[in-house]
């Protein structure tokens, strides 16, 4: 009884679906799927349930998309390798901005994949493009940038233990104006001290 009340605890206080889908997602992605490119394209799958719905109960929540993001993102470091590359170099990966365009809302009860692409990387960070599509007409629902802060190592550095990757893309239009954006604000946020 005593271990039903220390399980109940811990699920109140820790989001231990969070941490069960996690890591669901990385074992079947390492025992089922194979290994990608950095430079490649990961999917990974969802359905919208009642626990991912606004108050109305009709389509998802604007929150639950980020929560989705970060499973695919995990799905993206586990196929490509990145992660383990970062690791051995004694670094980690933070979130270090993001944002998210909502074009059409994902139905209550409606499956949809996120597609995750690497598109650019500078000395501290990369940067992935995310694509919320619905499988029913292949629609892209909403997309997110979303700045992948590196720390403890030079990224420019890693990047080049990845064939692929040698040579940095061009920097994609939106994603520039997006970093220059970010630094207007924290232009500002320094004036504001």
């Amino acid at each position: 009884m005593s271990f039903l009340v220390i399980l109940l605890i811990l699920y109140i206080i820790w989001d231990v679906n969070y941490f069960i889908r996690c890591l669901f997602t990385v074992v079947a992605g390492r025992l089922f799927q194979s290994k990608r490119k950095v430079t490649d394209k990961t999917s990974i799958y969802g359905l919208c349930t009642s626990q991912d719905v606004d108050i109305f109960i009709r389509h998802m929540n604007n929150a639950r998309y980020l929560r989705e993001l970060d499973f695919a993102r995990f799905h993206f470091y586990a196929l490509t390798g990145l992660y383990e590359e970062v690791r051995k170099r004694r670094g980690g990966a933070v979130q270090g901005a993001s944002s998210v365009r909502y074009r059409r809302t994902i139905p209550i009860f409606h499956p949809y994949k996120i597609q995750t692409k690497l598109i650019w990387w500078d000395e501290k960070a990369i940067y992935l493009e995310q694509s919320f599509v619905t499988l029913s007409d292949g629609f892209v629902r909403a997309v997110a940038l979303s700045k992948q802060c590196i720390t403890n190592c030079d990224v420019t550095e890693l990047m080049k233990t990845f064939p692929e990757a040698v040579t940095r893309p061009e920097m994609p239009a939106d994603l520039k104006l997006w970093l220059d954006s970010i630094e207007l604000s924290s232009q500002k946020l320094r004036k504001d001290k």
